[in-house]
């Protein structure tokens, strides 16, 4: 299978430097619009064909294979069916953004503790999507976050953007921050991001490189942590997929491509450049 096309220079230093030291490379990736197909309801969602094999590939020669999503730890790998896939005894899953962590050797998790904030936010939601006209928004309720999804309302744009300022008000008042996603806007706990949750990774491993996948603006804390590394010597590739429609995020990829099955070539080529250096 021939390399991905690297449209950054950076990026094709990180896919080289990744293929001449597997064993100091770290391969993570978002799940839902990455590993798995974007889909209306959150409880539906299953890795892609080929997308585990292509981790458990990569895990027998990189240092860690990870998964970083919003998800809570343990909903995300009954999803993607990690448990228990050949190959993937190292897996760590990274749910909640970081707050929790599970590991695929031991079958724990391992949780850092939710604000209060969630659980007021959490009593005051019904009331205020009631109060906006929208009581059939759909909450994911994530345990430390809360995402109101628009995607099944009829108008689902228009309601986004009649929820944004409502909804940033609650979360400013329970010392929450809103962030916004593909249709969905998410009351999350400050200082908790992808971004933390990949330097934590990157640091416990002692990684001299990485690649990481993913699809939305909660992906973009991510990209911006690798880009700043970069500057202190970690190599990087930073793909994107165009799944939720999240521009910010594909311009600022090294590689793009156009939904999860696109992942899944771009992490069998990797195992094949492994596979032949």
């Amino acid at each position: 299978m021939s390399t991905p096309v690297l449209a950054t220079a950076a990026g094709r230093e990180g896919w080289e430097a990744i293929v001449a030291d597997p064993a100091g490379a770290v391969i993570a990736s978002d799940f839902d619009g990455t590993l798995s197909p974007l889909v209306e309801d959150p409880s539906m969602s299953r890795a892609a064909d080929g997308a585990l094999d292509a981790l458990a590939r990569l895990a027998r020669s990189v240092g860690q294979v990870a998964i970083v999503t919003g998800r809570p730890a343990l909903v995300a790998t009954e999803l993607s069916g990690v448990t228990g896939h050949p190959g993937l005894g190292r897996l760590v899953v990274l749910g909640h953004y970081g707050l929790e962590r599970w590991e695929a050797s031991t079958g724990a998790v391992t949780s850092d503790p939710v604000p209060p904030g969630v659980e007021i936010a959490r009593e005051k939601l019904p009331a205020l999507l009631a109060s906006v006209g929208y009581p059939d928004a759909f909450v994911e309720d994530k345990g430390s976050s809360l995402a109101v999804h628009t995607r099944r309302l009829a108008d689902p744009l228009p309601a986004l953007e009649v929820l944004r300022q409502p909804l940033t008000d609650l979360a400013e008042s329970v010392d929450l921050r809103l962030e916004p996603g593909n249709l969905v806007l998410e009351l999350r706990p400050p200082g908790i991001d992808k971004g933390v949750a990949l330097r934590r990774l990157i640091d416990s491993t002692n990684a001299r490189s990485v690649l990481y996948a993913g699809d939305d603006l909660g992906d973009l804390a991510a990209f911006e942590a690798l880009n700043t590394l970069r500057s202190d010597g970690l190599h990087c590739v930073l793909v994107a997929t165009r799944s939720s429609g999240a521009t910010a995020l594909t311009d600022a990829a090294d590689i793009v491509v156009d939904d999860p099955s696109g992942v899944v070539t771009v992490l069998t080529a990797l195992s094949d450049a492994i596979a032949t250096r």
